[in-house]
């Protein structure tokens, strides 16, 4: 069970800084942070 919720979650991560890398640094910039904020926010989603 623990590889199958590690494969998700690892999922979650991957598409969330997907989303986010698409977005410009003035969007980034209006949900209060910044691209090297990318994998710190992606982390906390999971």
């Amino acid at each position: 069970m623990n590889l199958i919720r590690n494969y998700r979650n690892w999922r979650r991560y991957r598409e969330t800084v997907s989303e986010l890398s698409r977005l410009s640094n003035r969007d980034l910039s209006d949900l209060g942070f910044t691209r090297s904020d990318i994998p710190h926010v992606a982390r906390k989603a999971i």
